[in-house]
């Protein structure tokens, strides 16, 4: 209470004059960045999504409304470690004044072991805390844009990391419901590696850490006994996937489809992940109900 009452009399303190000044454009290339800013920007920033709701930032392939989005921006924020392949070549082509904003500065990233391949897994975001430190990144970038309104962006983004905090308690308490001998997950692409190191989570993808790679036969067949062996009895497939390589692989394996699960991509406005943290409090009592079933 004395926290949220403190940021209102910042907010008050603030010249009308800045508060009514024009909104900072913003660009973010996929739906979890864009509402990252928003929290953090509130209504001082215009915000322009490239990736839409429900899509695929591995393979997603710029327009050209996006050339223009980016040239009329001043920030465009990006979450780096691989995950947008192709915004440097919409940067080079959009050219303009735009700064580029990594998200994920300072983030310990995971690597990975994919085939013969070690690869950096750019899911950070799965894991609060590094919410935390997205949400702290955009803040710094804010206020080095528009220091005026530093005030604003500093209040904002305590009151957003407040929230993650809370967040990842819930998750905490609610993964402790579940024997570890069952923290099993299968999901169609390797998206949460960064939530599974922090909860104590085993997930198996049956993509890899790109929606753009797909099993050989022999590593399917491996998933199949895989599977199995560990009794998981329900295979989730992700919003902005394809499901025809869960379904193989749920068939194969005597296992069913789960519901839909929010990795990459939130949900539309009025769907039930619109938010960062929302999509945390939609995946995980899916989660918690498929591992105290299997």
């Amino acid at each position: 209470m004395v926290a949220r009452c403190l940021l209102a009399a910042l907010l008050l303190l603030m010249p009308a004059t800045l508060r009514a000044a024009p909104a900072l454009p913003v660009v973010a290339t996929f739906s979890v960045l864009a509402d990252m800013v928003r929290e953090v920007g509130g209504d001082a920033v215009a915000v322009t999504m490239l990736v839409p709701f429900d899509g695929d930032a591995h393979s997603y392939e710029p327009r050209p409304s996006d050339l223009v989005a980016v040239q009329q921006a001043r920030l465009v924020v990006t979450n780096g470690l691989g995950m947008e392949g192709w915004i440097d070549r919409l940067l080079r082509n959009a050219g303009g004044d735009a700064v580029r904003v990594v998200a994920t500065e300072g983030v310990v990233p995971r690597r990975m072991q994919e085939g013969a391949n070690a690869l950096i897994d750019p899911h950070a975001w799965q894991d609060p805390r590094n919410g935390e430190r997205y949400a702290a990144n955009i803040e710094a970038a804010l206020a080095r844009a528009d220091p005026d309104r530093a005030m604003l962006f500093h209040a904002n983004a305590a009151r957003f990391i407040a929230a993650i905090r809370q967040t990842d308690d819930w998750i905490a308490q609610q993964i402790q419901t579940v024997p570890e001998a069952r923290r099993k997950i299968i999901t169609s692409h390797d998206a949460f590696g960064y939530f599974g190191a922090r909860f104590g989570v085993t997930f198996l993808g049956v993509q890899g850490l790109s929606t753009e790679s797909e099993p050989t036969p022999r590593e399917m067949a491996a998933l199949v006994q895989q599977v199995r062996r560990a009794h998981v009895h329900t295979i989730f497939i992700e919003n902005m996937t394809d499901p025809r390589l869960a379904d193989t692989l749920a068939q194969e394996a005597g296992a069913v489809l789960g519901p839909t699960l929010y990795s990459d991509a939130l949900s539309p406005p009025d769907g039930p992940a619109a938010s960062y943290l929302a999509m945390f409090h939609h995946n995980v009592p899916l989660f918690v109900a498929a591992m105290v079933e299997n």
